[in-house]
Parts: structure tokens; C-alpha cells; sequence
């Protein structure tokens, strides 16, 4: 196993530490989200932890806990999240995120905010002084992705509509919709750029995650070591 995989492992092993029974869970998605479902999932299988009910945030998700025959639960079917595990592309000092990269920031934030507390997984690459490294992905209606686009234009991003890979045409997400990345150079007031995308009329939402992230794990690598810390707001 190489370094980078290994520091992955030890934030996902890290994160679902923090998993126990009885808890009603949600379910991340990315690489590293991933490595943590496979870690609750094999704790499940061990009886190490009993009683939890999942709620996905993705297909991807819902496949992983399926694997491991963990209980699937959708969000109209719970009162309360008590933990809910997820990854992030960027990370401010004040833990606000930008998420999207996969594509589910939609079920993603509705998971998240129900949260009682929202552990965010990441390298150290992620972390930032200032948003605007990753693009922010924004789903919106297909019928209104072009005047979508103008809107973003005139917030003084460069919005571009994602494509697809290996497959012609634009990137699908799970309920449905498309999917817009706007570029913009620094994002110094997250929270209100957050509400003024929403605003647009044919958006459902935005990956800019304001003030929803009470931990962050970062995993780091120096040379052949591999490591994690953690970041609380």
C-alpha cells in the first residue's frame, strides 16, 4: 500500500471511530468516504457496532452499505441524524467546505445539515485560506441551465456545464438534473454567495457548505509517514 492510500485509511478508520451503536448515520460520498463506509461495514459485519441505521447521501453510498448488509434508511424516514460522515474538495480555516466534486452536494447538504454533528474527511491538500481553488458545482434544472449560467456569469464566476466522461454529452446527477461548475477567484463571504446562487431560480443548491462542519479530519503525509489531525470549529 502506498502512503497517500495508507493516510486514507487511517482518516477513514479515524472518522468511523467515531460510529456507535444505536446511531442513525449518514453516509458521505468520495474516495475517502468510501474507505470510512467500508470501515463501519466491516465493524457492522464484526458486531462491533449494533443497531445503526444509514442514510445515503449517493448511488455510491448506497451500493457500499449494501455490501456490507447494513440498514438503509431515506431522510423522510427519520427524525434526527446523530452523525454524519462526508468529504470535502475545500476546506476554509473557519471549516466552511466546497463540495460537488462527485457530484451529490444536493443530498449531501440535506444529510449534512440534519446532522446532530458532521464530520468532514480529507487530505491535507484540501485545506485553503481562502475558497475558490475548486470550482463551485451548482445542480440546476436542465430546461434552466442557460439562463442559470448567465445569472453566474453576472456574480463574476465562469460557470461551465460539467461533461460527461466516457459517455456523450453532460454529467447526470442522481435526481435527475444538471450540473454547472462556476470558477470564481477567491470567495471571501461564503455564506452570502451561498444564498445569492440559491436565489437564481432553476437551482436546487450549491456546494458551498457554510457553517455545517463541527470537525474536520486531515490526513497528512511527510515522506513515508502518514498521519491524521483533527480541526474543530
Amino acid at each position: 500500500m502506498d502512503v497517500q492510500t495508507h493516510m486514507k485509511e487511517l482518516v477513514a478508520a479515524e472518522a468511523a471511530r467515531h460510529v456507535e451503536s444505536g446511531m442513525i448515520l449518514g453516509l458521505g460520498s468520495g474516495s475517502t468516504a468510501a474507505l470510512m463506509i467500508e470501515q463501519v461495514g466491516r465493524r457492522w459485519q464484526a458486531g462491533e457496532v449494533t443497531d445503526i441505521t444509514c442514510v445515503s447521501t449517493s448511488f455510491q453510498a448506497t451500493g457500499l452499505a449494501q455490501e456490507f448488509g447494513m440498514p438503509l434508511a431515506g431522510l423522510n424516514d427519520v427524525d434526527h441524524i446523530d452523525l454524519a460522515i462526508d468529504g470535502a474538495d475545500e476546506v476554509d480555516p473557519a471549516l466552511n467546505l466546497i463540495k460537488g466534486g462527485g457530484g451529490c452536494h444536493t443530498r449531501e447538504k440535506l444529510v449534512d445539515a440534519r446532522a446532530d454533528r458532521f464530520i468532514v474527511v480529507v487530505d491535507a491538500t484540501k485545506l485553503s485560506d481562502v475558497l475558490g481553488s475548486f470550482p463551485v458545482a451548482v445542480e440546476v434544472l436542465p430546461d434552466a441551465y442557460r439562463q442559470v449560467m448567465v445569472a453566474l456569469t453576472a456574480m463574476g464566476s465562469q460557470p461551465q456545464l460539467r461533461m460527461a466522461v466516457r459517455k456523450a454529452g453532460p454529467v447526470v446527477t442522481d435526481q435527475g438534473n444538471l450540473l454547472i461548475d462556476a470558477a470564481f477567484d477567491q470567495i471571501a463571504e461564503p455564506r452570502e454567495l451561498e444564498r445569492a446562487i440559491n436565489n437564481v431560480p432553476g437551482v436546487l443548491d450549491n456546494g458551498l457548505f457554510v457553517g455545517l462542519a463541527d470537525e474536520v479530519l486531515v490526513g497528512d503525509v511527510d515522506g513515508d509517514t502518514a498521519s491524521v489531525r483533527s480541526i474543530r470549529r
